[in-house]
């Protein structure tokens, strides 16, 4: 049997961990939506309210998560709105209680960004182009890179290996992976030599956070290098009309910050694909923990891999297509 990663992280230590770093809790807290790693909101006796983010154990190592601690405290000192853990006296952001590392956050409220407005894609647009600025001044030294064996080969081969995929559809889904491998690479050719940066990594919606005041970024858990566009394409949707409007918009705020290179619009569809074939790997590498057959019930049914397969040949469909063009 497995090892279960959370079956010791009780309400109780959640309480004496946060204790340990010099708070006082009040007793209530309230599990956030958080799969890959366990988030809680906390109140304490003064009233404020923290976000403790307990990491998944073995995945990171300390280095990385101190990496990512080390990014998102560089963007704040830069007063960029991002969500950067809170650090005890000694400066220290990164804990360990009972076999959980974990770190405190300050809880940072807000709603969806409304993508649909123009207005609303130039300012995240502004912003991604601060973060990408910061971004390309040093490299990651323990943090991956986004390149296509870790987030494409990789992951098709376990879910493969594994059997994961019903017996009848495997042949067609490994055929599809193969394929959609070989028009990655060729997206990839077209683009050309791509500079890679540190990245918040995983920038949708979910984790963009609206206030009066404009947005903050949250979870820079997937951070890693890669290039810029990673962080963008996410932000467009709907036919290639709606993507290249509003892609205008995006660029044309993060461009009074940060160059962008255009050549890099050949690897849109390549990164959706790959972060298609990854999201499968990663429903199947953490099939073992409880919360996900839980919380993802349609995942490994005989439909899902059906769907799977069509999206995958929609998608060798969109890379064959030319790239986007800025219209600007």
């Amino acid at each position: 049997m497995p090892e279960l990663p959370y079956q010791n992280l009780t309400p109780d230590l959640i309480l004496d961990a946060v204790e340990s770093c010099g708070y006082r809790c009040d007793g209530r807290q309230l599990a956030l939506n958080s799969f890959e790693n366990r988030v809680y909101q906390v109140w304490c006796e003064d009233g404020q309210a923290l976000i403790a983010k307990f990491y998944r154990p073995q995945r990171w190592s300390d280095e990385a998560i101190l990496e990512e601690h080390g990014f998102a405290l560089e963007l704040a000192a830069r007063e960029i709105p991002v969500v950067a853990p809170l650090a005890t006296p000694d400066g220290t952001t990164l804990h360990e209680h009972r076999g959980y590392r974990f770190a405190l956050f300050p809880r940072r409220p807000g709603r969806a960004p409304e993508l649909e407005q123009a207005d609303t894609l130039v300012w995240l647009g502004r912003f991604l182009g601060r973060i990408h600025a910061v971004g390309a001044i040093t490299p990651f030294r323990h943090r991956p890179r986004l390149d296509v064996e870790s987030f494409g080969v990789e992951p098709a081969r376990f879910v493969v290996g594994q059997k994961f995929v019903p017996p009848d559809l495997a042949p067609s889904y490994e055929a599809i992976v193969r394929d959609s491998l070989a028009r990655i690479a060729g997206c990839y050719q077209r683009a050309g030599g791509v500079r890679d940066i540190r990245l918040h990594g995983d920038c949708h919606a979910g984790n963009i956070l609206w206030t009066e005041q404009g947005p903050h970024f949250v979870d820079l858990d997937d951070c890693r290098s890669g290039p810029a566009v990673q962080d963008l394409w996410m932000l467009l949707s709907g036919n290639r009309a709606a993507m290249r409007a509003q892609l205008a918009h995006v660029i044309g705020g993060y461009r009074e910050f940060h160059d962008f290179n255009p050549a890099e619009l050949a690897l849109i569809e390549a990164l959706r694909t790959l972060r298609m074939i990854h999201y499968a790997g990663w429903l199947a590498r953490r099939w073992h923990d409880p919360a996900f057959p839980a919380s993802f019930p349609w995942f490994n049914t005989q439909r899902y891999w059906q769907d799977q397969i069509l999206a995958l040949r929609e998608q060798c469909a969109a890379m064959d297509e030319p790239p986007l063009e800025l219209d600007l």
